[in-house]
């Protein structure tokens, strides 16, 4: 019993619930796993695009992490769901193929990943700007190639650096699965709102919800701050 509630109810009165809720919350874990990958890797390229691209792609990458830091994510994702799968069919139409349809949990991961890729890029980007040049020097003088200096040298040197902001990224990500209700995605909110109408038991279903919500980020704290630890270790601890 949390607050004078006591959670046996969902097992209880609402039948099966308790386990929809567990699968709404998996799906918003997978959700958030996905996107979060997936911003990471446009995080990277829009980076690398920003500091060493020419002056095309530095303007591509200025104005994408523009219009995801200037218009709501819920637009963005409106945007990205529902006119972003439109244009890709009619440019798969104009070029001889069939239209497609992407599954529901691959076209959320895209989503997500889209708004955090904007996000991403300039995390990256300052952490970057943050690694030493005399390392990237060096490892030029030993005539390493550009994709080796950057898997070897760059990243591994920036994400110190980029950890703490990439931790606030993964938080956003985890709340934004949230925002994906509102397409129709059968995620923890979605089936916890199904859920407190079937039954009316509004406060116990949202509450239990929110108490899922707040596991996962305790959880995600935790490892995150073993993660930076780990990542600092033989680092000035001031710098």
């Amino acid at each position: 019993m949390i607050f004078g509630v006591d959670f046996s109810l969902l097992a209880l009165d609402a039948p099966g619930w308790g386990g929809a809720l567990l699968a709404g919350f998996l799906r918003s874990v997978e959700l958030a796993v996905g996107g979060y990958a997936v911003g990471i890797l446009i995080g990277i390229v829009g980076a690398m695009a920003k500091l060493h691209g020419g002056r095309v792609t530095r303007d591509l990458a200025e104005i994408y992490t523009l219009v995801i830091r200037g218009v709501p994510e819920l637009v963005l994702m409106l945007l990205f769901y529902y006119v972003g799968t439109d244009l890709a069919n009619r440019a798969a139409q104009s070029l001889g193929f069939a239209g497609f349809d992407i599954g529901g949990l691959t076209a959320g991961i895209l989503v997500i990943g889209l708004v955090q890729g904007g996000y991403a890029t300039e995390v990256i980007r300052g952490a970057i700007r943050a690694v030493p040049v005399g390392q990237i020097e060096a490892a030029q003088a030993f005539g390493m190639s550009p994709a080796k200096i950057l898997t070897r040298v760059t990243l591994p040197a920036m994400t110190p650096h980029a950890i703490p902001g990439m931790a606030n990224l993964w938080m956003i990500a985890t709340k934004d699965t949230a925002l994906l209700a509102v397409i129709g995605f059968s995620e923890l909110t979605l089936v916890t709102r199904q859920a407190a109408s079937a039954t009316r038991e509004y406060f116990l279903f949202f509450l239990a919800a929110g108490a899922l919500y707040l596991g996962l980020t305790l959880v995600s704290n935790i490892g995150l701050r073993r993660f930076e630890k780990s990542a600092r270790r033989g680092l000035d601890p001031t710098g």
